[in-house]
């Protein structure tokens, strides 16, 4: 569903830019956002191609900042704005990075509607689909990471969060083995 003119926008970058290399080896332009540290160095390092768009900004249903909490584990990389460690924050502080609304990325690179839309991005997901369906985006596909292992979030927003976008048109396509990743296509 995908060719050289399709948009493409991906949310979480972690270190690992496979999928979008994949995309751009069929000629999409690619607009990835991360705000984490270690994903800034990691694409710095980077060998990309002219259709990659990098912007260390991270995506919610608000435009300002948010509190991102560093993982546990020094060796991992995905940060979350929830405390999902219980770390006191004097001890360690979370960092506080910039996140816009989708909408705002949007009017900003002048698009008006997008291909695919990949979302990993540790929780936030839920709030954020929310905000894409409240503002009506126009979308062709979604692929979200699901978070609901994390502790305090749990298998009912999942649940909501797909039949909002049932009711909204979209419709499951494909489901990872771990049940974590979920594609959907707008009918």
């Amino acid at each position: 569903m995908l060719s050289a003119q399709s948009i493409v926008y991906s949310f979480g970058v972690g270190e690992d830019i496979s999928f979008d290399e994949e995309l751009m080896k069929k000629g999409c332009e690619v607009y990835v956002y991360d705000p984490t540290p270690k994903s800034k160095i990691f694409v710095e390092k980077k060998q990309v191609s002219s259709l990659f768009h990098f912007s260390p900004c991270g995506i919610a249903d608000y435009d300002g900042e948010t509190k991102f909490y560093l993982p546990d584990n020094d060796d991992y990389v995905s940060c979350t704005i929830y405390n999902r460690w219980g770390y006191d924050e004097n001890e360690k502080k979370p960092l506080v990075v910039e996140v816009k609304k989708l909408s705002t990325l949007m009017k900003e690179n002048g698009h008006s509607h997008i291909d695919l839309l990949k979302i990993d991005i540790e929780g936030s997901e839920y709030d954020v689909i929310d905000d894409i369906l409240k503002e009506k985006i126009d979308i062709m596909q979604i692929c979200v990471e699901v978070h609901h292992r994390f502790p305090g979030i749990g298998i009912g927003k999942t649940k909501d969060m797909v039949k909002k976008l049932n009711a909204n048109g979209y419709y499951i396509v494909a489901i990872s083995d771990t049940r974590e990743e979920y594609t959907f296509v707008r009918s």
